[in-house]
């Protein structure tokens, strides 16, 4: 669920650090909207992340 259609950017995991170094496993989800782009003259929803809106990889409807 977390994929952007458009850059396929999907779920990072890492470490969360604690003040102690302690190290525990944590995901890092991207920012996904479902808007609706226009995709080749045709409109349809899509899971988009804010990175792909704001630098104009697709055009909203």
């Amino acid at each position: 669920m977390a994929k952007c259609e458009i850059c396929d950017k999907s779920t990072g995991f890492g470490n969360k650090v604690s003040h102690s170094e302690r190290k525990t496993g944590r995901t890092f989800k991207p920012n996904i909207r479902k808007v609706k782009i226009n995709d080749n003259g045709t409109v349809r929803r899509a899971n988009v992340c804010t990175g792909c809106l704001r630098s104009d990889k697709v055009q909203r409807a």
